[in-house]
């Protein structure tokens, strides 16, 4: 047998035994986040529908607007971003390193302490004992259970990193590791100064702040790029289009990222160039938005009808999209003239949707859809959930996005006008509320499509099939064994 064919297989093996260690904790991560975002999404719909019609579902105590919106939200973030996140790294990170995981029943039991962490925190928000602080709204006993078994689920990451073989650090593995570090500072910080340290309120509010723009460009933006960075080579075949720009676009979202978020209190007690840093700092974030988009699509180009016929290329890329769009909306809300008119409205709401579902979600959903057929060892059962749910996604947080932005636009120039009643405001974007439910029920349903698809997959319903579900399938695919979403060598820009 060749060199070459001895070496691919070893390392086919390898990898196959990397993807049996870890199906457990990978499945446990995706399913459990999956159904917390189903939950999350039914209460967006119910907070959406109250904010245009108060009297929806109003017998219930508990569902009032204030406990849902929270609770759909903090489930939003916990529930279904940070376990999908810790999926998507523990795996990646192992493939990456080439290491078995060897700290299953350790990542399984800190993978249930967040869940039953994140149902105290749930059912804590909807008894109303929430803490009344944006994204930080489970009680106070709940931040140091999430945070520990954070520490649990990732520490051995670090240790795969260091154990790294070759001698190689993929583009991939900045994000990762960088995320990593990063979650417990920013998380830490912001929870010891709003709840620990007896500081000022109005500084209290300004860590609060921080501390969502920190949480997307810190932690959820550093794991989705660095998901596309490595399915994109993964899927096309193709090392990354310029090493130097991928340097350039991860160095300037670690400097420019850490500043945003202190916009929000534009005009609050505080020293005048915090918030108009955090907007500066939001603007600049088009630099790597920019940076990585042209490193994709660079490296996708030519290879177009894997866009169309590969599910993980296909949400990557809409994901990149998103990011584009995330600073491009920047550099437009975030000017004096319209940070004014943003800072009370939905305005905020719609950007970050667009940051978390738009833009993270797409790029997980991606991971996802590459990596379950490799732990479970079977194909996804049908193309058609996979295209409902791509499209059901984007047209639902599209319209969430545009409805929200515009709505909130409106509703901050009637807040503007000091002469005018103040139910003008919630009278001009009554439409685009209703446009938001409507987009919810949506992604609702999209989202059902692809918890029960996973649940199948977990349960190894899957069919058993020597190539990948593609979207779209041709002769070429058919007949590659490692065509799109095939197990092909790793393609990094290190190695170009």
């Amino acid at each position: 047998m060749p060199t070459d064919d001895i070496a691919f297989q070893k390392d086919s093996e390898l990898r196959a035994k990397i993807d049996r260690s870890l199906r457990h904790p990978v499945m446990f991560f995706f399913a459990s986040g999956a159904t917390w975002l189903a939950l999350s999404l039914l209460l967006g719909f119910i907070s959406s529908a109250k904010a245009h019609s108060p009297t929806f579902l109003d017998g219930c105590g508990f569902l009032s607007y204030g406990r849902v919106y929270a609770a759909h939200l903090n489930l939003l973030v916990y529930g279904w971003g940070c376990q999908a996140a810790f999926g998507l790294v523990i795996w990646l990170m192992a493939r990456l390193s080439r290491k078995e995981c060897s700290a299953v029943g350790i990542i399984l039991t800190a993978g249930h302490v967040w869940n039953f962490g994140v149902l105290v925190g749930f059912l804590g928000i909807i008894a109303g004992y929430g803490t009344g602080k944006p994204w930080m709204e489970f009680p106070v006993a709940v931040w140091p259970m999430l945070l520990l078994s954070y520490l649990f689920i990732t520490v051995w990451s670090f240790v795969q990193f260091r154990c790294s073989e070759g001698g190689k650090i993929y583009v991939a593995q900045w994000y990762l590791v960088a995320a990593l570090f990063w979650f417990p500072w920013i998380f830490l910080t912001a929870h010891l100064f709003v709840f620990v340290f007896n500081g000022h309120p109005v500084m209290a509010a300004a860590v609060n702040a921080w501390f969502k723009y920190a949480l997307i460009f810190l932690f959820f933006t550093p794991v989705a790029l660095g998901t596309a960075y490595y399915l994109v080579p993964k899927v096309t075949g193709r090392p990354i289009y310029s090493y130097a720009l991928a340097l350039f676009g991860f160095w300037a979202l670690a400097v420019i990222g850490p500043w945003a978020g202190m916009q929000r209190l534009a005009g609050a007690p505080l020293p005048q160039f915090m918030p108009y840093l955090g907007a500066a700092a939001t603007i600049l974030i088009l630099i790597p938005a920019l940076a990585v988009g042209v490193n994709i699509i660079m490296t996708i180009r030519g290879h177009e009808d894997a866009v169309s016929a590969s599910p993980s290329l296909r949400f990557a890329l809409g994901g990149i999209v998103s990011f584009l769009t995330l600073g491009v909306l920047g550099l437009v809300l975030n000017t004096p003239g319209t940070l004014k008119l943003t800072q009370f409205s939905l305005t905020g709401y719609g950007y970050e949707i667009l940051a978390i579902y738009g833009f993270f979600s797409m790029c997980a959903f991606g991971g996802i859809y590459f990596i379950v057929p490799r732990i479970t060892r079977r194909e996804w059962l049908s193309r058609r959930f996979i295209s409902w749910h791509f499209w059901l996604t984007v047209y639902g947080v599209g319209t969430v996005v545009v409805c929200s932005i515009m709505g909130g636009l409106f509703q901050g120039q009637a807040q503007e006008a000091y002469g005018s009643a103040w139910m003008d405001a919630a009278t001009r974007s009554y439409a685009y509320n209703i446009g938001t439910t409507i987009a919810w029920s949506f992604i609702l349903f999209g989202s059902i499509f692809f918890l029960l698809h996973l649940l199948l997959m977990w349960a190894r319903l899957g069919r058993r099939s020597q190539h990948p579900t593609l979207l779209k399938v041709d002769d070429h695919h058919e007949a590659s064994p490692h065509g799109p979403e095939g197990d092909l060598d790793e393609l990094q820009s290190a190695e170009a």
